[in-house]
């Protein structure tokens, strides 16, 4: 399960607000039995004009020479990316979380402007980089409403893999007393009024030390727009083909108590518990040389190395949608996204493909029949489906490891994942998540998996 508060709980709380005035080519693993962009007919086509959904992501040789550059390069080969040529600039940055002031060099690429073809009440951004020790990078934001009108650049992460030169971190405090961000998430703040985010930019800061010839490399940047509409049920949708992957389990309860400075362990690790499932289903990992700074008497080290490479230091936990994807990207040949899914029938094509998936979720115990436990925000990995068409998932909320595997009710799950609006414990209105998941997948996929990717907008 999440951390308990900051951005989960004063979301909710916003939307619940909200609510009550308008109310008033890898081969898979083992599986078991300037000008603004034209939008894409392909796309369209491919999810429907009544899809709430619009995916866009940079990451071919012609998305990096598009738009706008100062100081970047694109960067050509089998995984193109965006690197530093010339720094553009110096600038000082004071960490917030260590008080300390360093120069850095700097170069930016943004993005063309991307008309999102659903008009968005909410904007989340990820991104796939490398950035060597002595470099980190920057993820903006900047869009245009449906009245003609713009946001300010917001800062989306400012985000490096490792955390000896600054500190991952989301920023607080960023409004125009239209929209605002949450953690990881651009949101209108009344939705019930019409105004929408219509289109919007990526901008990519990257910075090395003065004097350097490091340089980041992002090979992938991009955002899920979407206006879901508030629901407290959805449609179920038709059992489709049995499938389950062997993905590896581990269980988040079995760190309690682990590293307090990253969350604690426990039950605000479900994120990189799930996200280290995944990573390692793909045959990737932490070497033993990366864990050397884990304490040997804690079982399954991996999942402390996620915690702590996932932490997100404003939000203070690990709970950072867009941190858990990049933090996947960093293995080799990686890619990874923060999505939205439309229906149990979108995972089932992930699954049919070999592609495991990462949902988040919130829920009464009553609500979801054997978890034995109710959350206001948790992440399970979906392994599979049964031939009912219940879902079978590796859910880090367990006792120990060997517990980790459960099935779950079709039509329960389904539910608690798509809605948008629910009712906490205490009766009161709160947000669900509307069908949020992370997709972690090889930088080459498999011809099979790219068509299932392809048919998402993943690709």
């Amino acid at each position: 399960m999440t951390s308990p508060t900051p951005r989960r709980t004063v979301l909710a709380a916003a939307l619940a607000a909200a609510a009550a005035a308008t109310a008033g080519s890898a081969a898979s693993p083992a599986v078991a039995a300037g000008p603004a962009e034209p939008a894409r007919a392909e796309e369209a086509m491919r999810r429907g004009p009544a899809s709430p959904v619009d995916n866009r992501f940079w990451t071919s040789y012609t998305d990096w020479r598009s738009g706008t550059r100062k100081g970047t390069r694109a960067v050509a080969g089998l995984r193109p990316g965006v690197a530093i040529d010339a720094p553009a600039g110096r600038t000082d940055y004071t960490d917030p979380h260590t008080g300390k002031t360093a120069t850095w060099e700097y170069a930016t690429w943004t993005s063309p402007v991307h008309r999102s073809r659903v008009p968005a009440t909410e904007v989340i951004a990820s991104w796939n980089a490398r950035t060597p020790t002595g470099t980190w990078l920057m993820v903006e934001l900047r869009g245009t409403y449906s009245d003609a009108t713009a946001t300010p650049w917001y800062v989306m992460g400012r985000w490096a893999a490792g955390d000896a030169d600054v500190r991952r971190t989301s920023v607080d405090d960023q409004t125009d007393g239209r929209s605002t961000i949450w953690t990881d998430t651009f949101s209108i703040d009344d939705a019930s009024n019409g105004l929408r985010l219509a289109s919007y930019q990526l901008r990519l800061t990257l910075y090395r030390k003065p004097g350097s010839k490091l340089t980041p490399t992002v090979w992938r940047i991009g955002a899920m727009a979407s206006d879901i509409p508030d629901r407290f049920t959805v449609p179920a949708s038709a059992p489709g083909q049995a499938r389950e992957l062997v993905v590896p389990r581990y269980s988040q309860n079995t760190h309690v108590g682990q590293y307090p400075e990253y969350d604690n362990g426990g039950e605000a690790w479900c994120s990189p518990t799930s996200s280290q499932m995944i990573i390692e289903y793909w045959g990737r990992g932490p070497t033993a040389e990366d864990l050397a700074w884990v304490n040997p008497a804690f079982a399954d080290p991996q999942v402390c190395h996620a915690a702590r490479y996932t932490f997100d230091y404003q939000y203070n936990g690990c709970g950072n949608w867009p941190f858990n994807a990049a933090y996947a990207s960093t293995y080799k040949d990686m890619s990874a996204v923060v999505t939205r899914l439309g229906s149990l029938t979108d995972l089932e094509t992930l699954i049919g493909a070999g592609i495991p998936a990462i949902t988040s979720q919130s829920f009464l115990k009553e609500e979801l029949t054997g978890a034995g436990y109710g959350t206001a925000g948790h992440l399970m990995t979906v392994i599979g489906f049964t031939a009912d068409g219940d879902v079978i998932a590796n859910d880090p909320a367990s006792p120990s490891n060997a517990a980790v595997r459960r099935v779950y009710r079709r039509r329960e799950w389904e539910n608690i994942w798509l809605r948008t609006k629910r009712y906490n414990a205490s009766g009161k209105v709160a947000s669900g998540t509307g069908g949020v998941c992370y997709v972690y997948f090889p930088a080459h996929p498999t011809a099979r998996q790219r068509l299932a990717l392809r048919s998402l907008g993943l690709l």
